[in-house]
């Protein structure tokens, strides 16, 4: 059972490490987005991350002013993070496996057909207009069954 495991891990983590991209020109715009994404959630993470860091040697010091040491933590651990998680991301949009997927999701959105502005108005304008029709008509059923209710003695 444990060789099974580590047979399934090893590639991975070999893929962690290596510099090479995977099918560099095939699903170039997804692989960019879904490593942008990756890379604003490591980026928000390791600023709070520094946030935490900065309130947790400050509350612990007890000093008002924070020493070089606790700067440079409160520096050093954001930046550090930040630029591992980005390695990570990076890495994991090669992945082969993640990497053809973002490349089928890339070929798919590719047939997709858009709609032009004239016919995207138009079904704006439908939306909003049935969302004005059904509130009505739900406004209407409330007043109904208010009045409803209220001669029978179940609401005052």
């Amino acid at each position: 059972m444990a060789q099974d495991s580590s047979s399934a891990v090893a590639p991975f983590v070999r893929e962690m490490f290596s510099l090479g991209v995977y099918k560099r020109n095939q699903g170039r715009i997804a692989r960019q987005v879904t490593f942008a994404a990756l890379a604003i959630a490591v980026l928000i993470g390791s600023w709070q991350l520094g946030q935490f860091v900065a309130g947790e040697f400050l509350d612990l010091g007890g000093n008002a002013q924070p020493s070089m040491a606790v700067l440079s933590k409160r520096l050093v651990v954001p930046i550090v993070s930040a630029l591992l998680g980005w390695w990570i991301s990076f890495r994991v949009v090669n992945v082969p496996v993640f990497a053809d997927f973002l490349i089928a999701v890339e070929a798919e959105m590719n047939k997709v057909s858009w709609p032009t502005r004239a016919e995207l108005v138009r079904g704006v304008i439908v939306v909003i207009v049935v969302m004005f029709v059904l509130a009505a008509v739900l406004f209407g059923y409330d007043l109904v069954w208010r009045w409803i209710l209220h001669q029978l003695g179940v609401v005052p």
